[in-house]
């Protein structure tokens, strides 16, 4: 059974005036619309069938329950195509998503924030054949605001009351206006998406959203940590291998405990609680339950599964390294005593880049990722030149545009900005 609501994006002061009979100003607009939930599969395969027969590209988001839930599964998918309307689907009492992939995979599907929605969206094989990010092209148009907000007002004068974006979206039934906002973050989106794209080919820069669209869609998920239970905040504060064993056990219980009733870990026992077991190193199990910082909703109810957990870590024979070798950089402020060329090379360099981002209108991390730049900093190529650099940086993930506007410029800097450092030192010959 459909179930039907209407979706409101409000006057600043938050009001639900109606524009006929009390009109807000030309940037306070009001807009109702129709949107339709749906948790049945045999309207599900209708909403499918209309969407298809809408017009133009998709607008797309998704609600997950981060914080509350282990999984990063989508609890609801919103859809809006022109002349096919608003649709919210509820994607546990779906299940089979084919039918809507079916129906709209071939359009451009318009995301605020694709990254994000990606993810979850393949885990029910949704699988755009391209998209357009609104909050990546307002990056790169530099506009003042990227959240999606900020992005409706700028482009379409339309204030959106946003206030549900972290709620548990796994809550059944959704309360409406939850539903509302849900509805709003699809509603306006290919209006928006319309109108930066008149923007970015004023600024000349569709081909360059072009390809940030491209490797947002196509970038490859981070591989999984070697050893993810030292993400554990705090653990700099444990010493010993020992300790740090028990420290990887209480992590994976918690771990293995969240997964199993679909749970955040936070939420069972916090990572500050755990640390706080570590730390005091109880000689019993009541003496971990008597601990008052060691909290949380499962510290008390799951005591014998930590205490198991303890147990494990002090009696393996599989201690972890108390030192774990690491590619990391060595934070900037380190790089004078570390490797003082590269800290003169970068000195020289960021400045230039970021000028360059003014001039081109986009924040810096958008232009050239700063990690990009360290990298190159600390060990360029051999042979400095720009064709040198702009390897160097496409093998880092660099886009070619990126690569074009920035190459020759980080070679520039890294020549001459060292140099007249070391002009000015005293002594100088």
């Amino acid at each position: 059974m459909w179930k039907h609501g209407r979706s409101w994006s409000g006057c600043s002061q938050g009001s639900r005036r109606d524009q006929r009979t009390s009109p807000c100003s030309a940037r306070e607009r009001v807009h109702v619309a129709e949107y339709s939930v749906i948790d049945d599969r045999a309207e599900f395969e209708r909403a499918a069938e209309t969407l298809a027969e809408g017009s133009g590209p998709v607008a797309v988001d998704v609600e997950r329950a981060s914080g509350f839930r282990y999984s990063q599964r989508a609890y609801l998918v919103q859809v809006f195509r022109r002349g096919a309307g608003v649709f919210l689907f509820d994607p546990p009492a779906i299940g089979d998503f084919h039918p809507l992939q079916d129906a709209i995979g071939d359009a451009e599907w318009v995301f605020h924030a694709a990254s994000q929605d990606l993810p979850s969206l393949r885990e029910l094989d949704l699988e755009p054949a391209r998209i357009f990010d609104t909050e990546l092209a307002s990056r790169l148009l530099g506009s003042d605001g990227f959240g999606l907000a900020a992005v409706v007002e700028h482009t379409l004068g339309i204030t959106l009351a946003k206030a549900h974006s972290a709620a548990d979206w796994s809550t059944r039934p959704l309360p409406g206006p939850w539903l509302e906002y849900a509805a709003l973050d699809v509603l306006h989106l290919v209006d928006v998406r319309d109108a930066l794209v008149d923007e970015l080919e004023a600024a000349g820069k569709t081909e360059i959203a072009a390809e940030e669209f491209d490797a947002t869609l196509h970038r490859l998920p981070k591989p999984p940590r070697e050893e993810p239970w030292r993400r554990l905040s705090g653990l700099h504060k444990v010493r010993g291998a020992r300790q740090l064993a028990v420290a990887r056990e209480l992590w994976t219980a918690r771990e293995q405990y969240a997964e199993q009733i679909d749970v955040s870990p936070g939420r069972l026992v916090p990572d500050r609680a755990l640390l706080a077991a570590l730390l005091a190193a109880p000689r019993s199990k009541q003496e971990l339950a008597g601990l008052k910082t060691f909290n949380g909703r499962a510290s008390r109810t799951q005591i014998d599964r930590w205490w198991a957990a303890i147990e494990r870590g002090r009696t393996t024979e599989d201690l972890p390294r108390e030192r774990v070798p690491s590619d990391a950089l060595p934070p900037p402020r380190a790089w004078a005593d570390r490797n003082p060329d590269a800290d003169l090379r970068l000195k020289a360099a960021r400045p230039v880049i970021e000028a360059l981002a003014d001039e081109l209108h986009m924040p810096t991390e958008n232009l050239l990722t700063p990690e990009h730049l360290r990298r190159v900093a600390w060990q360029p190529p051999a042979d400095l030149t720009a064709e040198s650099v702009a390897a160097a940086l496409l093998e880092l993930g660099a886009r070619p545009w990126q690569v074009a506007h920035t190459a020759q410029k980080i070679v520039d800097a890294f020549v001459e900005g060292p140099q007249t450092a070391v002009e000015g030192l005293p002594n100088a010959s």
